[in-house]
């Protein structure tokens, strides 16, 4: 039996947690998925921060702030996961989710103390100078930090250069452009390759660029923003304690009022998400695309062979990688919804989504970096150009016919197109039976490397 202000609450026999997170898992049966490992390892991270804080300012004693300090470490290092199963469907300003960390972190010190060790409790000692209203958010913006920096940067990095190292594979392979999905004039397929690693490149910095908004730190408002019940110079010295223990850099909020009242930075991050989502979509696409076949479809890549594509239909291989990264651009985007309406959630001083916000932000963060990973190695890695059917492509295209515009004019050009696309024969051929154009001309003209590069051709022919 533990109580709390409310009364008394039966809590599992060995648990470390105490009546306000009882009553909260009790309250919230509602997804069956608690929060995410990182928003949790992240209060823990914050309360260590706060145990040192306030031992410096001389407002938790020495002996307390060193054994909350020392379990608050081990809920940073996930050694307590199994400590926090409230669900992340609860009370909106994450209160619970504080109180679970709170009470957790008490009880370990103690038992961390021994027979001889002082009283600690959850609100006096380890929650002092703090507010769920301001912590909860510091702990989605320390989360989504570390999360970005250790993992998704990388990820998106690694994609980059194996899209950039195509792109220099393939770029002697010519190939039809295609826009509206019909024949255009030809393109490189390194210079496809080099658009996607721009892409990637652009992504990653969109997603750097919300950074220095999720480095301020709303700890130190307490309860609406004013600061209450807290140092004056608590919310400063924590952010700068955890930039020395993380190694990245975090700063307190310029303003408390909106870093307690919204969360436009967990928006604005989000956004970038949901761009680097819709990138990855679009390469995807293109690369399933471009190996759809291998004798009905473009046929131009060979993708790598990961397992069995059919239950009923032998020997056929799916581009199972692609469809991945797709689920995941389609779940990211999903989250990004959610993440606007949650953020449109805070009324006056106060946002009450902030774990719905928290873990949808963390999963598109994770999602898109594992999928990164895999995208890079289990598909990109291992892509073969099929260059001879491209260059057949390229041949039998009545696009090719736009490299004579400046030779014989639109309007003949276009008569060459029509009939190449209406008789299936090459653009080259028709162009020696209907125009006068010497045939070093025409090849000169026609020849596919130079179509894949600025320029023009301009006269030595007679138009039609």
């Amino acid at each position: 039996m533990e109580k709390d202000s409310m009364g008394e609450v039966r809590v599992p026999a060995g648990a470390y947690f105490g009546a306000q997170t009882q009553r909260a898992v009790d309250n919230f049966p509602v997804s069956g998925r608690p929060m995410p490992p990182a928003f949790v390892h992240a209060l823990g991270h914050i309360k260590a921060a706060a145990a040192r804080v306030n031992q410096a300012l001389g407002t938790v004693d020495g002996a307390r702030a060193q054994l909350i300090e020392q379990a608050a470490g081990e809920v940073a290092k996930g050694a307590l996961d199994a400590q926090f199963p409230i669900d992340v469907f609860q009370t909106g300003s994450g209160t619970s989710s504080n109180m679970n960390a709170n009470e957790v972190i008490a009880r370990r010190a103690a038992e961390l103390g021994g027979a001889g060790a002082p009283k600690i409790h959850p609100n006096d000692h380890v929650n002092f100078g703090q507010s769920s209203n301001d912590i909860a958010p510091s702990a989605v913006h320390v989360a989504a930090v570390l999360e970005i920096e250790g993992d998704l940067l990388p990820a998106l990095e690694r994609l980059r250069a194996a899209l950039a190292d195509k792109a220099r594979a393939f770029d002697g392979v010519i190939k039809s452009g295609r826009t509206h999905l019909m024949d255009a004039t030809p393109i490189r397929l390194g210079q496809e390759f080099s658009g996607y690693a721009s892409q990637v490149e652009h992504g990653i910095e969109r997603v750097q660029a919300t950074l220095p908004d999720l480095r301020e730190l709303a700890a130190g408002g307490t309860a609406v923003g004013t600061g209450l019940n807290t140092h004056a110079e608590f919310g400063r010295r924590l952010a700068e304690d955890l930039s020395r223990a993380l190694n990245t850099k975090f700063v307190e909020a310029r303003n408390h009022f909106e870093a307690q009242g919204a969360r436009d930075a967990a928006l604005w991050a989000s956004g970038a998400l949901n761009s680097v989502a819709a990138s990855l979509v679009k390469i995807a696409n293109d690369i399933r695309l471009m190996g759809s076949g291998p004798h009905t479809g473009l046929a131009e890549l060979r993708l790598p062979a990961l397992q069995p594509g059919s239950s009923i239909m032998p020997g056929k291989v799916n581009p199972v990688i692609c469809e991945a990264v797709i689920q995941v651009g389609a779940q990211v985007a999903g989250n990004h919804v959610a993440i606007t309406i949650g953020v449109q959630g805070g009324q006056l001083d106060l946002n009450t989504m902030v774990p719905l916000i928290a873990r949808n932000l963390l999963e598109s963060v994770a999602l898109l970096a594992a999928v990164s990973r895999l995208f890079a190695d289990k598909c990109i890695a291992g892509l073969e150009a099929n260059a001879e059917q491209c260059r057949d492509y390229v041949e039998r295209s009545p696009s090719m016919a736009t490299a004579l515009n400046p030779l014989i004019g639109y309007d003949k050009a276009a008569e060459i197109a029509k009939r190449s696309a209406k008789e299936r024969r090459p653009v080259r051929e028709l162009a020696k039976e209907m125009t006068s154009l010497s045939a070093e001309e025409i090849d000169r003209a026609l020849d596919p490397r130079r179509q894949t590069e600025p320029g023009l051709e301009l006269g030595g022919g007679s138009g039609g």
